[in-house]
């Protein structure tokens, strides 16, 4: 069983038929009793990081989310699901994360730059991917430099290099995918990035 994270943000539905076509079995839930007794886990989310940790607290997610992964059970972040793994982010404040994967989560800041290259904010739509890691098994079939699917403003920084599974270049190299034991989490949106983002997510359900 494969349960999808519901706390009231993210693209839920597309999460779940992205994991359906494939033949899993699949549910979305915000119930703590679902979370723990499920096989796989799925964190995604669009949106504030503040909303999304209030959302969590509210339900009474973060610490059945937490123990999940302790338990060494697969687990995958999705944009704002990778964000919430890490320590803390700077998004309108500061504010502490799942403290997960030690790190913070800043905003992209392209205004000292001396280019005639106009990036905006947020970073939107199809990028490449730099595959860091070749033994990711979530990469299985996935080709370096695929295109994937992004929408977001802020990036990881993770405090432990190692972590890091592909990068990709907006401006700067950032971290578009963790890899840590039973934790795997993507700035990008796999379910939204065709042909290799759903192989991300069948190799995720194969695990």
């Amino acid at each position: 069983m494969i349960t999808v994270v519901d706390y009231g943000m993210g693209n839920l539905r597309s999460v779940e038929k992205g994991f359906e076509r494939f033949g899993f079995d699949v549910k979305v839930s915000g119930n703590p009793n679902d979370i723990k007794h499920t096989d796989k886990l799925v964190l995604p989310g669009v949106g504030a990081f503040k909303d999304a940790i209030i959302g969590l607290q509210q339900r009474g997610l973060i610490e059945p989310i937490i123990e999940f992964v302790r338990r060494g059970k697969p687990f995958l972040g999705i944009c704002l699901g990778l964000q919430l793994l890490f320590s803390r982010s700077y998004e309108d404040g500061e504010y502490m994360g799942l403290d997960i994967i030690p790190g913070k989560v800043i905003r992209f800041d392209f205004s000292g730059r001396q280019t005639n290259e106009k990036l905006k904010i947020p970073h939107m739509g199809w990028n490449q991917i730099d595959i860091v890691r070749q033994d990711n098994p979530l990469l299985k079939n996935v080709p370096c430099n695929s295109y994937m699917y992004f929408v977001h403003s802020y990036y990881v920084c993770p405090e432990d290099k190692n972590v890091v599974a592909t990068e990709t270049d907006y401006g700067m190299r950032f971290t578009s995918m963790i890899w840590h034991k039973n934790i795997f989490a993507s700035q990008f949106h796999p379910e939204k990035s065709q042909k290799y983002g759903l192989a991300i997510l069948e190799n995720f359900g194969n695990l």
